[in-house]
């Protein structure tokens, strides 16, 4: 069984054109993870858990809506990744299976991550906690999303691409991604 696109399968028929973005992003998000871990040999990390949570990292986004992606549910996008992350705890339910961390990479990949204190800032209509990824796999996944988007999922953004994107998020997500950057590109 291959339980990333098992699950996939029940959210997201095939044939469909947000089944098609959401693996192509996906599994590019997957590959630029997995080649920073070859290139810096790092060994502590859990490389078939990073290719899996790469995959289901966007799983939420079929209940939101942006139509410009083909989603046409009801929940405004910034809510994909705790979407996501439910869905996964309610699957890892019926499947007897702990999705735990697969969830907690849905929804801690918002940016570079969203604090308690933005989520308040800003009104965001999440629960008022920390939402930053903590492992080296959620900072791996986190980081390789931010260079491909779901609207363009064929192109590879640059650094500066990536940085420009999330400028609205503000300095600090951007010292992050920098961090990032020097850490695993």
């Amino acid at each position: 069984m291959n339980l990333p696109l098992d699950i996939i399968d029940t959210y997201y028929p095939h044939g469909t054109a947000l089944r098609d973005i959401l693996l192509t992003h996906s599994r590019l998000v997957a590959e630029k993870a997995l080649k920073a871990i070859r290139r810096h040999s790092l060994t502590e990390v859990d490389p078939q858990f990073v290719h899996d949570a790469a995959l289901l990292h966007d799983i939420g986004i079929c209940r939101c809506d942006a139509p410009g992606i083909q989603c046409f549910g009801t929940q405004p996008y910034i809510l994909h990744g705790h979407l996501g992350a439910e869905l996964l705890r309610h699957e890892g339910q019926l499947r007897h299976l702990d999705l735990e961390p697969y969830a907690r990479v849905c929804e801690r990949h918002t940016g570079t991550g969203l604090t308690r204190q933005q989520i308040l800032d800003q009104g965001l209509p999440l629960p008022p906690r920390d939402f930053v990824p903590v492992t080296l796999e959620e900072q791996l996944i986190c980081w390789a999303d931010k260079f491909f988007s779901k609207t363009h999922p064929e192109r590879e953004k640059t650094t500066e691409q990536a940085r420009h994107s999330l400028e609205k998020f503000g300095t600090e997500g951007l010292v992050k991604f920098d961090e990032w950057c020097a850490r695993f590109s």
